[in-house]
């Protein structure tokens, strides 16, 4: 079982002052430039309607095989590794198996990639379109380049949504996160929806920022993708899983939460 990393070597994550990894920063800052409100509705309307290819739930996580997130500070491994590592690390606890899944699974939508969508539009930290930037948000200074900047409507008090609104009312920037939301909420509990949906949220999870838009239900389940956010960010670790001795108790798990195919 995959284990979270000591206390002590916790504040070597998310270190955006001196990444591992030279392709973070640029990354944030064509995220940041390009990430508009009109960007992001346009995306769902393409994206949501799930009908460009059909995949197996094994077949989308092997083609993570190939993919490494430019976005993640920390480490460089292929995706499917990080994700046994967190379902791991999630069980090794006793948590109950639809959150081992969500572990599993959480950045499937990372699929993404394969129709040709650049890692900006797909990975990193998500945040809110459509109102004021929080300054939690890492290289918030690269917003400067974003054309919103010069929307007024969006730059003042709580932008374009009512206040208490709801998270589900606001247009997130666009990514893994809010797709596979949407392809996997009818099958999972809604604590597992929440930490698929907002587990890059960090402005909010762990910030706390954004308190005008949320609503009851989203402080209610706060504590879910909080509790959810140690074992995304501190099971990584240079050592990968066996992913032919795990796969059994995956095949079992994933059958039985989810479809036998996934509509992408």
């Amino acid at each position: 079982m995959a284990a979270l990393a000591e206390s002590k070597s916790k504040a070597q994550y998310r270190n955006y002052e001196a990444p591992a990894r030279d392709t973070v920063r640029e990354f944030y800052r064509l995220q940041h430039a390009k990430q508009t409100y009109d960007f992001a509705v346009a995306k769902k309307a393409e994206y949501l309607r799930f009908n460009r290819r059909t995949m197996t739930p094994w077949e989308a996580l092997d083609y993570l095989n190939t993919l490494v997130d430019d976005s993640d500070p920390d480490i460089a491994l292929p995706q499917i590794d990080h994700l046994l590592q967190t379902a791991e690390a999630i069980r090794g606890d006793g948590h109950p198996d639809w959150m081992v899944l969500t572990g599993f699974v959480h950045d499937l939508g990372k699929v993404l990639c394969l129709f040709g969508e650049p890692q900006w539009a797909v990975v990193g930290d998500t945040f809110p379109v459509g109102c004021p930037w929080s300054p939690t948000i890492v290289y918030h200074e690269f917003f400067a380049a974003n054309p919103d900047a010069d929307r007024p409507e969006f730059q003042h008090g709580t932008g374009v949504y009512a206040r208490g609104c709801g998270l589900s009312q606001v247009h997130m920037s666009w990514g893994h996160d809010e797709y596979l939301y949407h392809m996997l909420k009818d099958y999972l509990p809604e604590p597992a929806q929440y930490m698929i949906r907002y587990h890059s949220f960090y402005p909010w999870h762990r910030e706390g920022a954004y308190q005008d838009l949320l609503d009851d239900t989203d402080r209610a389940m706060l504590p879910w993708v909080q509790k959810f956010n140690p074992y995304d960010l501190y099971s990584k670790n240079a050592n990968r899983p066996q992913l032919a001795a795990l796969k059994p108790y995956y095949d079992d798990l994933l059958a039985k939460y989810l479809p036998a195919t996934l509509q992408l």
